[in-house]
């Protein structure tokens, strides 16, 4: 068997070799990588050599497998794989489907399921969700499995509101609605029918059902979570309560809600913490460092404080008790929160704090969301030119009161980012200015790059 330097140079990405080695990387764990510990851990940045060397892993697992197959032998029996564990699942369905099958020829029908399907893949791959089953015109989906995250049941609400929009957008002869259920609960998953072409990973519990059952009574295009799941949520999205409701085969009555439309928050750690955040102890220390910076600033001479660390030891919690503590300070405070589920959407927590700094809302005109994009930029005199980058940023369109601006896409991205950054400066001229830059880990690539801008700005400013 060839070494994994050896390997690597067959498949022409020989300069990695040192990479693997210096992170201790061998046959036995390269099926664990991902597309991100290629790029963030190793450093590999070309999309080409990552995708290659991901289809190189994927191949080498699926040989390795083989081999030990058949080195085990025909009458070797598969192991009970079955696991317990907290799951969010969700029961998309389309509506009508049966009036759509006396309506139309069977190959159409086909054509309107394939494309429903589709939509539902690919948007629910999105979120990090998992299609389990096809039911007809109905689709199972699991959140926490195989792969758990710390936000599951909130990537499954994202994932209903974005498949209906998805599935209503749909270019058929007849318009498209989808009916979802959402559930979150324990359950034992595993092998139900573990032989051959067979093979079949269920769910047994309660959750799936109730999933199911929560999409019976929910209205065309809505989106219906049990309480299990609401509980998750946070104040992320605005809710309406159903009450209690009878379900079959659920035992009692259980409350329901129906989802209206995801919440503009500032922060993530505050949308799950709305209430009952205990007192800050131990921390004085760091409140001092966060002070005396903060003192600093209010005299002219700029910070820049990075706090890590590893997930849950309080970082968000210390910024948020010494955001409050700033509260009767005059500064101008922006918070920028990234997200998982938008790591590829470019410049996502700058346009998060400008459309909240605006109080856009949903329901706004884009008249009125320009009159009052126009009301913020006045704060900080930017300009006509600058005004017309902010709208294309925020996908508003332009009612001629903007100068026209023609730049390729390359220009476009750098005035853009120039634009920004002349504002944060206009800002911090006039007050001091407290930036909050959340899960910078989670932030794409543009906005580290002009949150790097701002930040060699404020270091040649201090060497001044």
């Amino acid at each position: 068997m060839p070494s994994l330097r050896e390997w690597l140079a067959s498949l022409g990405l020989a300069e990695y070799a040192d990479r693997f080695a210096e992170h201790r990387i061998d046959f036995s764990i390269l099926q664990d990588l991902t597309d991100k510990d290629l790029k963030e851990e190793l450093g590999i940045v070309p999309l080409g050599d990552r995708r290659k060397l991901l289809r190189a892993i994927a191949e080498h697992a699926g040989a390795a497998s083989a081999t030990a197959k058949l080195a085990h032998g025909s009458e070797s029996r598969p192991r009970d794989e079955a696991e317990r564990r907290q799951v969010t699942v969700m029961f998309a369905d389309l509506v009508g489907s049966t009036a759509l099958s006396t309506g139309l020829d069977p190959e159409d029908l086909r054509e309107v399921i394939a494309a429903y399907q589709k939509c539902v893949a690919e948007t629910v791959l999105h979120f990090g969700g998992f299609v389990a089953r096809y039911v007809g015109d109905g689709v199972l989906v699991y959140f926490g499995y195989p792969h758990a995250h710390e936000d599951d049941a909130e990537r499954a609400v994202r994932a209903g509101l974005e498949l209906i929009a998805v599935v209503t957008g749909l270019k058929t002869r007849t318009p498209q609605q989808v009916r979802v259920g959402i559930a979150t609960g324990v359950v034992v998953v595993g092998h139900l029918i573990p032989s051959g072409e067979s093979e079949e990973r269920g769910m047994v519990g309660e959750t799936p059902n109730l999933a199911a059952r929560l999409q019976s009574i929910a209205e065309p295009n809505m989106v219906v979570v049990a309480e299990s799941t609401r509980r998750l949520l946070g104040s992320f999205f605005q809710l309406d309560d159903l009450g209690m409701r009878n379900l079959k085969g659920i035992a009692g009555p259980v409350r329901a809600w129906a989802v209206l439309q995801a919440s503009s928050v500032a922060s993530r750690f505050e949308a799950l913490h709305a209430t009952g955040l205990t007192a800050l102890v131990g921390r004085e220390e760091e409140f001092e460092l966060l002070r005396r910076c903060f003192l600093k600033a209010m005299d002219g001479e700029g910070q820049v404080v990075l706090l890590s660390g590893e997930a849950g030891i309080g970082k968000s919690r210390l910024t948020s008790a010494f955001v409050k503590l700033l509260a009767g300070e005059p500064h101008i405070r922006l918070r920028y929160s990234c997200s998982p589920q938008h790591t590829d959407s470019t410049l996502y927590p700058f346009i998060g704090q400008i459309e909240r700094a605006a109080r856009l809302a949903r329901e706004d005109t884009s008249q009125a969301k320009l009159d009052k994009l126009d009301g913020l930029l006045k704060q900080s005199s930017t300009s006509a030119p600058d005004a017309s980058l902010f709208a294309a940023l925020l996908s508003l369109p332009n009612d001629q009161r903007y100068p026209p601006v023609e730049l390729t896409p390359q220009q476009r991205r750098q005035r853009t980012l120039q634009a920004l950054a002349r504002q944060l400066e206009a800002l911090a001229r006039s007050c001091p200015v407290l930036m909050v830059f959340e899960d910078a880990h989670w932030s794409d690539p543009t906005s580290l790059e002009l949150l790097d801008r701002v930040v060699d700005r404020i270091r040649m400013q201090a060497c001044c």
